[in-house]
């Protein structure tokens, strides 16, 4: 029986754990990736303390600071979550089952697709999501990176450094990136934005080799490129909290208060799963943090009714403070 169990290893997950620790909860922390995807950022400047690092050293960082407190881990996948009286039972693709009083939810998101012929065909075959993956591999060649948001300005950026020319495909008037990113890119002379403009088809043979446009660019509705970079945002991984009625939002997203409760009592989330209009590494870990005091005081203020076998038993918490 565990006080918290933290579902989710990114940097939310991660400071969640850490704190977790630091107040002595019996904690177990759940994950298929430790570092979550912020190690696939190449260069993080906005984490406090911490002028310039890559994205792999942040997540370092966090992972060594957590493991210095007396907590469990387990890099598996939940793949069910159940709410049973006023605890909550996770099973994992282990086949192991652990039960916890509380559950801190930090499951983060994944990449949005185009969703355009093409696209699936040539999934990882000239079209990818992380340009720090795969950028490398189209050295001196010409790639676009579609979408109009910061993290598409940063793609671009990165991109800059091994393609011969870099395409910004953005369906906006102008891109939206942090003003830092949007004068970088503008100021780079291989990197060249395309606004009002939509990626209809990608096309190719065995490996991509043009988009099909709904404008013309340079007198063609057909962009030559050895590759497509979609950045166009991301999609809440929270059906397994939808599983046990937590409420989201029409984006999927986990509607939290500023104490990262939800709706369900002992449910508590933290980071981009969230409903927090503004997403960055630093915000998930103070919503990570808020979540362990708010599981703190709710472990320490209530009685729990768990089931043990095909018997129930009650769990009267040791005060702690």
């Amino acid at each position: 029986m565990f006080d918290t169990i933290i579902i989710g290893a990114g940097c939310a997950g991660l400071a969640a754990a850490m704190y977790a620790g630091r107040l002595n909860l019996k904690t177990l922390l759940v994950g298929e990736n430790i570092g979550g995807t912020i190690i696939l950022t190449d260069v993080v400047e906005n984490y406090p303390g911490f002028i310039r690092l890559s994205g792999q050293e942040l997540a370092d960082n966090l992972r060594r600071h957590t493991e210095s407190y007396n907590i469990e881990k387990a890099e598996a996948k939940v793949t069910k979550l159940r709410h049973e009286h006023n605890c909550f039972i996770v099973e994992t693709n282990e086949g192991k089952t652990y039960q916890s009083k509380t559950i801190i939810f930090a499951t983060g998101t994944e990449w949005r697709k185009l969703n355009i012929p093409g696209e699936k065909e040539f999934a990882n075959k000239g079209v990818h999501y992380c340009a720090l993956c795969d950028g490398a591999i189209y050295k001196g060649k010409p790639v676009a990176v579609v979408g109009g948001g910061d993290s598409a300005a940063k793609e671009a950026l990165l991109m800059s450094q091994y393609a011969s020319k870099v395409y910004v495909l953005a369906r906006g008037e102008k891109l939206r990136g942090e003003p830092i990113n949007n004068d970088r890119v503008a100021k780079n002379p291989k990197i060249e934005v395309i606004t009002k403009v939509n990626v209809k088809e990608i096309k190719g043979d065995k490996i991509v080799k043009y988009a099909v446009l709904d404008k013309a660019v340079n007198g063609s509705t057909t962009l030559k490129l050895d590759a497509i970079f979609a950045a166009i945002g991301h999609i809440a991984l929270s059906q397994l909290a939808k599983d046990v009625g937590v409420a989201t939002n029409d984006k999927g997203e986990i509607i939290i208060d500023r104490e990262s409760k939800t709706n369900v009592p002992g449910f508590f989330a933290a980071g981009d799963v969230c409903d927090t209009v503004f997403k960055q590494a630093i915000t998930g870990v103070s919503e990570g943090v808020t979540a362990v005091y708010s599981a703190y005081t709710h472990v320490n203020e209530n009685e729990f009714i768990c089931p043990i076998g095909n018997e129930d038993l009650m769990v009267k918490s040791d005060k702690k403070a």
